[in-house]
């Protein structure tokens, strides 16, 4: 794949014809974007669970209280953990994004941010969205995500209700204003 169509570390953002039940609004951040697919994690749909109830279920012991929420990161395997995170924190099995933001599913980085050792900035996705080769592709060509190139203050300092509005001012577009109405010259 071509690295200038590699959408790895990029936003991709819900365009107002996208009335899906589930990605309408959304913004999802792409983890992995190859010739045979992409995955990514939608990080602006809060659920009403907490990192701390996650921990309650794991039974894993806490030192550093937590009530950072969880958000639902896509409808595929739903009950699968997914922690992103910022910095070059390696104690953990990981997938390296971009040179500052990772990737872990492993049980092992919930133990070490329960005990105050971990990342300290994170974000927890339950499930994750992925797409068959070329099928994200053909869903960009036909209007329905805009894309934005990723960064850190936007995806783990940013509110998840104003990460849409912010990714989209980054490329110069108000998404209050955009419409799913076509017009005719």
């Amino acid at each position: 794949m071509n690295s200038v169509n590699n959408l790895t570390n990029h936003f991709l953002l819900a365009m107002p014809q996208l009335g899906d039940s589930y990605f309408g609004q959304s913004v999802c951040y792409i983890c992995d974007h190859n010739e045979h697919g992409s995955m990514g994690l939608v990080i602006n749909k809060p659920m009403n669970i907490s990192l701390a109830d996650i921990f309650s279920e794991l039974d894993i012991t806490v030192s550093k209280q937590t009530n950072q929420t969880i958000m639902q990161g896509g409808p595929v395997s739903p009950e699968q953990g997914f922690v992103l995170y910022e910095g070059h924190y390696n104690n953990v099995e990981n997938t390296e994004i971009s040179s500052n933001i990772r990737l872990s599913t492993s049980k092992e980085i919930l133990d070490e941010i329960a005990a105050g050792n971990g990342p300290d900035e994170v974000l927890v996705c339950l499930g994750y969205a992925g797409w068959e080769a070329g099928q994200l592709e053909e869903e960009i060509a036909s209007n329905s995500w805009l894309t934005v190139e990723a960064d850190e203050e936007l995806l783990f300092h940013t509110p998840a209700v104003d990460i849409a509005s912010k990714a989209a001012k980054k490329i110069g577009v108000d998404i209050n204003l955009l419409t799913t109405q076509s017009g005719h010259a």
